[in-house]
């Protein structure tokens, strides 16, 4: 007898049908069945954040989520953020100021930021700092990443800018 099943998951708003075990991570789904490796496995204990994703636009451990859980659920990976090839803007202003070294934790920090940012665009550097300090990184020391983040928040604050100052 088999204790699969089959589930519809709207990953980066494409639905996907995939034949699984009730009880499998949806980190393994999508690395393993769906082909999106861009979401990290680390620790599998929902303390180090590579494998965060959005869901339903708010941040989650894809490694303490059943992919069962979310069939109808909006899921978003790091692979939804460039389009056509290009970086958005919050993976440049991590490339601009050196907020990712080796790049295993990047994944996680883009979508912690991307979804926090959605929630709080007025976000301040210690806003910033506090929420990054979920995830884990060994090899920048967390600066870069703020820096990263709090430019990007700035630049979509100014989008319609003219110099730094509002229209």
């Amino acid at each position: 007898m088999s204790n699969k099943q089959l589930i519809e998951l709207n990953v980066n708003g494409t639905v996907r049908e995939v034949i699984t075990e009730p009880r499998r991570t949806l980190v393994d789904v999508l690395r393993h069945d769906l082909q999106l490796t861009g979401t990290h496995v680390g620790c599998e204990h929902g303390v180090c954040g590579a494998c965060t994703v959005l869901i339903d636009g708010k941040p989650a451990r894809a490694c303490l989520t059943f992919a069962a859980q979310v069939e109808n659920s909006d899921i978003e990976t790091v692979e939804s953020l460039g389009i056509d090839g290009e970086l958005n803007d919050l993976q440049q202003a991590f490339a601009d100021h050196h907020g990712l070294q080796c790049g295993f934790c990047t994944p996680g920090f883009l979508m912690l930021a991307e979804g926090y940012l959605a929630d709080n665009p007025d976000a301040t550097k210690e806003q910033i700092r506090e929420v990054v300090a979920s995830n884990y990184c060994r090899c920048t020391g967390y600066q870069t990443i703020v820096e990263a983040i709090d430019s990007c928040a700035e630049q979509r604050r100014c989008a319609g800018c003219v110099n730094g100052v509002p229209k």
